[in-house]
């Protein structure tokens, strides 16, 4: 399998960030680099880009959870620290959907399974999971899921 274009360019952006000094975004690449390299020795595989946009979309839901944290503690400067941290990593996702979009992918996803009650709601996640990752906050979108399903 051959390397993810994902990796190499999240490498070559190490490499840059050494060269021009900026220690705060090397630290969020070598952090990234990091877990995509902890999960290709655990499993003895080579991530794709796939699978790398998972890593990504994991480690950028964990940075939201941290700032919810630390906005009810009042902790300001680590709040600052995350949200820093979250625009580095939402460099190396795609390109988000707009509203609009996600709503014609919901439209689309609940009459392709022919979903009518809550209980369907796994069917349509099931689809439209692997269409999201990177791309919209599945919280988010299966909160507006549950609302067209009530």
């Amino acid at each position: 399998m051959s390397e993810a274009n994902l990796k190499v360019q999240l490498q070559a952006d190490m490499k840059s960030s050494m060269k021009t000094g900026d220690k705060s975004r090397l630290l969020v690449i070598r952090t990234m680099l990091a877990a995509i390299k902890q999960i290709e020795v655990d499993e003895r595989i080579e991530l794709d880009d796939d699978r790398i946009v998972g890593v990504l979309d994991k480690m950028l839901k964990q940075r939201r959870e941290s700032i919810s944290q630390f906005t009810s503690a009042g902790r300001d400067d680590l709040i600052a620290i995350e949200e820093a941290e979250l625009v580095i990593i939402k460099e190396f996702l795609p390109e988000a959907f707009s509203e609009k979009e996600i709503a014609a992918l919901i439209e689309l996803a609940i009459s392709n399974t022919g979903a009518t009650s809550i209980k369907d709601m796994g069917k349509v996640m099931g689809i439209l999971k692997p269409q999201l990752q990177g791309r919209a906050d599945v919280g988010k979108v299966s909160q507006l899921i549950k609302h067209k399903l009530t």
